[in-house]
């Protein structure tokens, strides 16, 4: 039979629109699948600042009220304490100390209820510390398997980790933790292993022998090492590593902006670009790596190195910001902006490419939790327990402002649409 060209032309629109179909479809399915990754992603906070360490979720809202009458439920914790909560499959883990001080508690509660369902008691001596440090100032990291903490008494720095029924599997001794402040670092987990910044004191000291730095690798089902990396040992630091492409970047005084090999822990590269102490965790964008440096009399300053792309080339400064920087508090990258805190109440925003102002404000009060954003809002809350909504914009218009009736040095959580707040030694939870 012979077919006319206004049947090849039907077949060949037939074909086109099964074509379009398909892509449609395919289109739809890529789009439920990144749907359900988000949706499973904002269902974890594995640690300080969340998934990837960036105290950022796109896709969340901000309670409508941070009330404590609002609250979904509150717990007692007996105790202040500066360090944040990581939570796994709709479990809360955080620290906190004893009332004595010779001990922490490892605490799991249920995140939609608020309910204990285990706690595990941790000892330790009583332990010189900052005034603004605490017994319990590290955050538990989590994975599918297991939590895991680290906390010291100055002579002894155990890293532990149990099961999510509360069972020990495994734990570390890792010996001194010399520092005049007290022991702060939270630990990581990426892939096998259990990351640690095991930083000293070598500088300064007012007692006993300087302490040798290192950076840890700890396989996550044993606790066995499984790379140890001396780093350059003058004041303790505590910022945690990010990781990107199999490369880990942090940040110290003495090594400044630092690159080492997830796989080996080999330091790839390091950039001496800070003169003081190093609190704040390591951030990245684009090709950029940030870290801060500061003291509690000032001097903070920011500074941004662009990776190398190669083994041939080396990491260079790209800019520094020396005025409105923070010391403790963690900034916030995100869409291209960089969005501080300083510890003197300071807000101002950035590109982060290229270091250049956008604004800045004064928020009021002094700061050592780090800013959380959700959504477009980004949450800061001084040590007064003053918190304060801005917009996450070129413009960092100021939303609200709700006194939260108690101090703040923990660094607010965020999973399962749910808000953790610590306000004073009471954990609150928002919708």
């Amino acid at each position: 039979m012979l077919r006319t060209l206004h049947d090849h032309d039907c077949s060949f629109r037939k074909l086109d629109w099964f074509a379009t179909q398909f892509r449609t479809a395919g289109m739809l399915v890529i789009l439920m699948a990144t749907c359900i990754v988000q949706a499973k992603a904002a269902d974890q906070w594995p640690g300080f600042r969340g998934l990837d360490l960036n105290a950022t979720v796109p896709a969340a809202k901000m309670p409508a009220s941070l009330d404590r009458d609002a609250a979904k439920w509150t717990y007692d914790l007996k105790q202040y304490d500066v360090g944040s909560m990581a939570i796994q499959d709709g479990t809360i883990y955080t620290l906190a100390s004893a009332s004595d001080g010779q001990a922490v508690r490892l605490i799991a509660l249920d995140l939609q209820t608020g309910t204990q369902k285990w706690e595990q008691t941790l000892p330790q001596a009583k332990n010189h510390l900052h005034s603004r440090n605490t017994p319990a100032s590290s955050t538990p990291a989590t994975d599918a398997d297991f939590v895991y903490v680290a906390h010291s008494d100055r002579e002894h720095t155990w890293v532990r980790c149990f099961d999510h029924q509360g069972n020990l599997i495994w734990k570390r001794d890792l010996g001194l933790a010399q520092s005049q402040h007290g022991f702060g670092t939270s630990p990581t987990v990426h892939g096998d292993v259990v990351l640690l910044n095991f930083s000293q004191q070598a500088e300064q000291l007012r007692e006993g022998k300087p302490g040798t730095s290192k950076f840890i690798a700890l396989q996550r089902s044993t606790g066995k090492t499984q790379w140890e990396t001396p780093l350059a040992s003058t004041r303790v630091c505590y910022g945690l590593p990010v990781v990107r492409d199999g490369v880990v970047y942090g940040a110290n005084t003495g090594n400044g902006i630092f690159a080492l090999s997830l796989e080996t822990g080999k330091l790839l590269w390091d950039l001496p670009v800070f003169s003081k102490r190093c609190v704040s965790t390591a951030m990245i964008a684009d090709d950029l790596v940030m870290g801060t440096s500061g003291s509690g009399g000032g001097g903070n300053h920011l500074v941004a190195v662009r990776v190398p792309k190669n083994a041939n080339e080396q990491p260079t400064e790209v800019y520094r910001i020396e005025r409105g920087a923070p010391y403790v508090p963690t900034s916030i990258i995100h869409q291209g902006l960089l969005f501080m805190i300083d510890d003197r109440g300071i807000a101002s925003c950035y590109k982060a490419k290229s270091g250049d102002e956008l604004w800045k404000q004064r928020i009021g009060g002094s700061f050592g939790a780090s800013p959380v954003l959700l959504g477009n809002q980004l949450l800061m809350i001084n040590l007064s327990g003053e918190a304060t909504v801005v917009e996450a914009s070129e413009q960092g218009k100021v939303d609200q402002k709700i006194d939260l009736g108690g101090p703040v040095g923990a660094t607010p959580a965020y999973a399962d649409g749910l808000l953790l707040l610590r306000v004073g030694s009471e954990l609150r939870c928002h919708q």
